[in-house]
């Protein structure tokens, strides 16, 4: 971008607004993956994403999927705290 050049703010639709793509489809399949592999799914639907080559409704599906995929990622994140704290507490006490 050139210096000093305004930058524009592109607003994008909330999954929860197309109703082209069905949600169920989106996220199928996921809740079994382990960190790792919804990790390294959710880098392959941003990089997809990211190339602009989709056409909208594959777009959506995908950007649903990705969402999906990051709750599912942040839940084990989540869960890994947690279990650590619950560790440091019992080595504590």
């Amino acid at each position: 971008m050139a210096k000093g050049a305004d930058k524009q703010t592109t607003r994008v639709a909330e999954p929860s607004e197309t109703s082209d793509v069905a949600p169920d489809q989106a996220v199928a399949g996921f809740a079994e993956l382990s960190y790792e592999q919804a990790r390294d799914e959710l880098i392959s639907v941003v990089a997809q994403l990211e190339g602009g080559q989709l056409g909208l409704e594959e777009s959506m599906r995908l950007w649903q999927r990705g969402e999906a995929l990051a709750a599912h990622c942040s839940t084990w994140l989540d869960g890994a705290e947690a279990a650590l704290s619950q560790d440091q507490a019992d080595d504590a006490g």
